[in-house]
């Protein structure tokens, strides 16, 4: 009886073997996306509505990893004119669009090729649009259970558009840029995890705009598929025109529905 259990185990072991790697292998699809959404409308003393959604698309297989982040902002604030008649004005209205592809190299799969390309229009701020490209190396410093940095240096181009103003047309400029940036993140649990994400487009010519974000994120998971993520993102660019300011920020909450 005892030879007769320990073949059928040994019969087993390959079907077992095999259900593990089907699982294995539904844990880690290739495709991942989350969708984010957050909305706030004031009424009272003052009236305003705003909107921020995102979306964010991830793909990964063998020595490939493609990232695709989508986000658009807009707000409302009511404003009166001069005969008291009240309506909703748009103050705020930007979105952008960064993709970047990450190709793994060496032995230890520590280090990585990538290539990094971004756009941004924002309706009230000193561009019309500004878009950059950029190419070169990074590395995965470390990984644990609950921690992680990736961080990436490189050659690199930007195209800004300056808004027109009453007394300057609009202008292109292009520009040379050596590109940086980190991504740290850190679990404290299974239910809250911190961001930090820092990205510098340096200008190599003097007098040249140069682009520094960062965006500061904490979230926390609700369900499974649910998380409520709250963010601080700051741009800085060295060089606009009169009348706009060098540093936007911006204070987010919002609802991320993973699938």
């Amino acid at each position: 009886m005892n030879r007769k259990l320990a073949l059928s185990a040994l019969c087993l072991l390959p079907l077992i073997s095999y259900v593990a790697t089907a699982e294995d292998a539904e844990e880690k699809p290739e495709f991942t996306a989350s969708a984010e959404l957050g909305f706030l409308y004031k009424t009272g003393n003052t009236k305003s509505a705003d909107v921020k959604a995102g979306f964010n698309l991830k793909h990964e297989k063998d020595k490939w990893r493609t990232a695709v982040v989508f986000n658009i902002l807009a707000k409302k604030l009511e404003k009166e004119d001069d005969a008291g008649n009240s309506s909703l004005e748009t103050t705020d209205n930007k979105w952008d669009v960064l993709t970047q592809t990450n190709y793994t190299i060496g032995k230890g799969e520590k280090n990585y090729l990538y290539g990094n390309l971004a756009y941004e229009q924002d309706k009230f701020s000193g561009f019309e649009s500004q878009s950059s490209f950029s190419a070169g190396w990074g590395r995965q410093w470390f990984e644990t259970k609950t921690s992680s940095l990736f961080a990436d240096i490189g050659p690199g181009v930007k195209y800004d558009v300056t808004r027109a103003t009453d007394t300057t047309p609009s202008t292109s400029n292009t520009s040379f840029i050596v590109q940086a940036q980190a991504l740290y993140t850190h679990k404290f649990n299974d239910f809250v995890e911190f961001k930090q994400y820092l990205v510098a487009k340096q200008a190599t010519e003097s007098g040249a705009n140069s682009v520094y974000k960062s965006e500061t994120s904490v979230t926390a998971k609700l369900i499974d598929a649910l998380q409520l993520k709250f963010a601080i993102r700051v741009d800085y660019d060295t060089e606009v025109e009169d009348g706009f300011e060098n540093t936007n920020t911006e204070t987010s909450m919002t609802l991320i529905y993973s699938f």
